[in-house]
Formats: structure tokens, C-alpha cells, sequence
């Protein structure tokens, strides 16, 4: 992860992810390590009121356009709960390395995560919906 970069996470989102971080059930069926680097990510952003994020930060249940910078790949992805995610649908769960990733992270934001296959680097072109930004947090 490229740690130079400030994140932006919303106190409402904080709360919810700190909730599922929590549960029994995600901690029996996840690795540690990973919940502990979300858990981190958590502990290192600066925490704001829904109303207070900039528009052009992804938040939970953001939809956004992303470029891989190796294959110049371009994918429009939604930001989501782990009991929303469908990858065939390009719902992304923010438990999935590349959702925790992303969460945070501003449109123009170059960001070098660990996924299974090895580090992917990431462009985060567009924020094309965010619900804070719409009023619909």
C-alpha cells in the first residue's frame, strides 16, 4: 500500500466497519492478518461527518471508474458490505484486499496494494456516485 496518501473515511462508515471487524462470524472466516490491515487503515484515517467528506473520496457503497496501470484495464466497481458484494455485478466488498484497498483513497490517487496474485497498481480515475456527495447517507 502506498501509505503517503491522507484517507478520508466517514464516522458512519467507520462505525459499521468497526462492527464487522467485531463479529465472530467474520473473524472465524477471514484471515487476521487482513482484518488487522483494514483494522489499520481504520486507526490511520482522518474521520469525518458524512456531510463533511469531499465528493470525490470513496466511501462505502461509492461507485467509481478504476484503471489497472500494468494491463490499462478500465472497470467501474461499487464499494460495498460484505453481505452486498457480487463480482459479477462489480460490487466489491471492502473486506476483499482491493475493496481495502480503495476505501478512502480520492479520484487521481495512485495506490499499490498486496492482492493474492501479487501488488496490483491502481488509478482511481472517477468517483461516478457517492452517496454522502448525493444526500443519500
Amino acid at each position: 500500500m502506498t501509505a503517503e496518501h491522507q484517507i478520508y473515511i466517514t464516522s458512519v462508515d467507520r462505525d459499521k466497519l468497526t462492527n464487522i471487524l467485531m463479529s465472530p462470524t467474520i473473524q472465524a472466516g477471514r484471515n487476521k492478518e487482513h482484518l488487522a490491515e483494514l483494522q489499520k487503515e481504520l486507526e490511520r484515517a482522518v474521520i469525518v461527518e458524512p456531510h463533511e467528506i469531499p465528493p470525490d473520496v470513496v466511501t462505502m457503497n461509492s461507485r467509481f471508474r478504476m484503471r489497472d496501470m500494468k494491463t490499462k484495464e478500465v472497470t467501474e466497481y461499487t464499494l460495498v458490505f460484505p453481505h452486498e458484494a457480487d463480482i459479477d455485478r462489480n460490487r466489491l466488498s471492502v473486506l476483499a484486499p482491493l475493496g481495502m484497498g480503495l476505501l478512502g483513497y480520492r479520484a487521481g490517487d495512485i495506490i499499490e496494494w498486496a492482492v493474492p496474485g501479487g501488488k496490483r497498481t491502481i488509478k482511481i480515475e472517477e468517483i461516478l456516485y457517492q452517496p454522502e456527495a448525493s444526500g443519500d447517507s
